[in-house]
């Protein structure tokens, strides 16, 4: 027999009854019903229960282990009795009564409960990761992780694509994030860096006649945390084709991802219309460039409403040339309450409020008021009885501080823009879009969320496209690139020769339920039009050939047309694993200040290390 285990511990049925086997394994938890010992014996495949009694030779010894030990089990295979079954596990018909046992590695007391999956500091969490990693949620997310990767790798073979690699010590790259430097030993006083992205390789693999090039690529960028963003290392389904448009990408990839999400989403409905947005539009709509489609709610501009309307607010911001006035329509939403939750939401993100208006049904009246006439009656017959009655018409009424302001024509012009009836309200926004939208676009995901309108068990896609090429610092007024600045421009040199503003890449990105997954561009392989667009974000041709030296010379001997795409792999599973932070699926991530808390990383390097490289630090005030 094995030294170890004839079975794992997810192996044995009641077609095994009756046998010897040798499990290894965790002490999962133990339990003393009346003088047996019974121990949920764990491995990364599963779980067996065994137990030993009194007549067990080994008896005694089983009483000695605690959760967590790692011991060798040898016994019997017996039938568990009918009423005593577990339905929820693959060995719940069958128990393994104990005749020897070895303990393998003891364990002292845990810092962190394994059984139970209970919530637990993050902190501790990583400190002792290896622990952490044991409980049953986090070996199923790494499980489903390596899966995702390893579909992703056949499914782009199966695309004719082949995987190759890229250097990880290479120069500095503008990506869009800080490098992380590597100081060279053998140059002292120059430094490596760790890529950013593999992105001027894949370019020059393309340069180099490879048609289809893809690799599960690491990435590293000295980034602030977030909740979705590793602020170290990431990885990403990277890939690059020769000779083809934007759309061959997008053909390209949606197969592969669509695939990824049926594959592994656990019924949940993945769709396969994936809607080409701009960036305006999105922005616009949905206040963000990676909307979340499950909500159906759209933004729209009302500005023309309120334009010289007795609201002063909107009517004296729409005065100044730039302002628009926006409105979140929220079918279901319209009572007070909701709105003045609404409104305090708005203050909580640092805006005096929102303006709403809600349209509900007029209460019956009998007398006119000065603020409100009375209600048209008719005469009508009961269909049961046969009675005459006189009955008040319903109507429907505009409420709300905004309503009373700009007039019942105005706001039933608002209503029907935005298709809205009774019961439903819409709030408002008003002055610079890009002062606004962010505010707008999480107020619209508040608005699905706690009405009920996003749908939860869905995948929904879009690709976000026509991002412009530039944008302008607001203080210094300096132009530089907003996205990727090795993208081909829309219209190519003649485009770069007006408003660097105006122009727009060949640039997209696919959002999925609200987050980023894709981010991608049709290359700029002419080097007069490279050289063009990054003249305009203030590099000089000496800077640009310094920086990008390789790519520079290689576009001057043949480059074809190429473009590609990278596919956030840890984002992705985060989302098929259901959970808002990407260290739930992050083998050993660092916590929120980029610190490994388990290796004691960064560290402080010794003096031998720092005259090797030629460096002294230098104490920060």
């Amino acid at each position: 027999m094995h030294p170890y285990r004839s079975h794992t511990c997810a192996a044995l049925t009641k077609a095994d009854v009756g046998q010897t086997v040798r499990l290894s394994g965790w002490v999962h938890r133990v339990r003393d019903h009346g003088g047996i010992l019974f121990i949920d014996l764990r491995d990364h495949y599963g779980v067996t229960q065994v137990l030993a009694d009194p007549d067990s030779p080994v008896f005694a010894e089983v009483e000695k282990v605690r959760s967590e030990w790692v011991i060798r089990v040898d016994g019997e295979v017996k039938a568990r009795d009918a009423n005593l079954v577990n339905p929820n596990i693959p060995t719940g018909e069958i128990e393994v009564f104990i005749r020897d046992m070895e303990v393998l590695g003891a364990s002292e007391e845990l810092p962190l409960p394994v059984f139970g999956e209970q919530d637990y500091p993050e902190e501790t969490r990583l400190r002792y990761r290896y622990i952490d990693l044991r409980r049953e949620h986090m070996q199923r997310n790494m499980t489903l992780r390596s899966d995702v990767v390893a579909s992703m790798r056949k499914r782009m073979w199966d695309k004719g694509f082949r995987e190759y690699q890229t250097p990880i010590i290479t120069a500095s790259s503008p990506e869009g994030a800080r490098d992380f430097l590597v100081p060279s030993r053998l140059h002292p006083g120059k430094f490596y860096a760790l890529p950013q992205a593999p992105q001027q390789f894949k370019q020059l693999i393309m340069v180099s006649g490879f048609d289809k090039y893809f690799q599960i690529a690491p990435c590293f960028r000295d980034e602030d945390p977030r909740a979705d963003r590793s602020p170290t290392d990431f990885y990403q389904l990277d890939m690059e084709m020769s000779f083809v448009t934007q759309q061959d990408v997008f053909d390209t990839i949606q197969p592969v991802l669509q695939g990824v999400f049926e594959e592994f989403g656990e019924g949940h409905k993945v769709d396969a219309e994936w809607p080409q947005i701009s960036y305006a539009d999105a922005a616009l709509w949905y206040g963000t460039d990676k909307p979340d489609l499950r909500n159906p709610i759209r933004m729209q501009d009302v500005s023309e409403h309120f334009r010289g309307s007795g609201f002063a607010i909107f009517a004296s911001l729409l005065e100044q040339d730039g302002n628009e006035i926006r409105a979140i329509p929220a079918p279901t939403g319209g009572s007070r309450k909701f709105c003045d939750r609404m409104n305090k939401f708005a203050q909580q993100q640092g805006l005096p409020g929102m303006g709403y208006i809600f349209w509900r049904e007029a209460e019956k009246r009998t007398l006119g008021t000065p603020d409100a006439p009375p209600a048209p009656t008719m005469v009508v017959r009961d269909a049961e009885t046969g009675d005459l009655r006189l009955e008040t018409e319903k109507y429907m009424e505009a409420a709300g501080p905004l309503a009373k302001n700009i007039g019942p024509e105005r706001t039933e012009a608002i209503r029907q823009q935005l298709g809205l009836g009774v019961g439903d309200a819409a709030f408002f926004l008003g002055g610079k879009p890009a002062a606004f939208e962010p505010v707008a676009g999480r107020a619209r995901t508040v608005i699905g969320d706690e009405l009920g309108l996003t749908e939860q068990d869905r995948y929904a896609f879009a690709w976000i496209v026509d991002f412009p090429m530039y944008e302008k610092e607001p203080e210094s007024g300096k132009v530089d690139f907003s996205h990727n600045p090795f993208s081909m421009p829309q219209g190519g040199l003649e485009a770069l020769e007006g408003d660097p503003l105006q122009v727009l890449g060949y640039q997209y990105d696919l959002a999925c339920n609200g987050y980023e997954i894709v981010s991608g561009a049709i290359r700029n392989h002419k080097l007069d039009v490279m050289l063009k667009a990054f003249a305009l974000a203030g590099y000089g041709e000496d800077e640009v050939r310094k920086r990008f030296g390789g790519m520079v010379n290689a576009f001057q001997y043949g480059a074809p047309p190429h473009g590609g795409c990278a596919a956030g792999i840890d984002r992705i599973v985060m989302l098929l694993a259901d959970t808002a932070n990407i260290r739930e699926v992050i083998m050993f991530p660092m916590n929120q200040r980029a610190e490994d808390l388990m290796m004691q990383a960064p560290s402080d390097p010794t003096n031998e290390q720092l005259r090797e490289l030629g460096l002294r630090l230098i104490p920060r005030d």
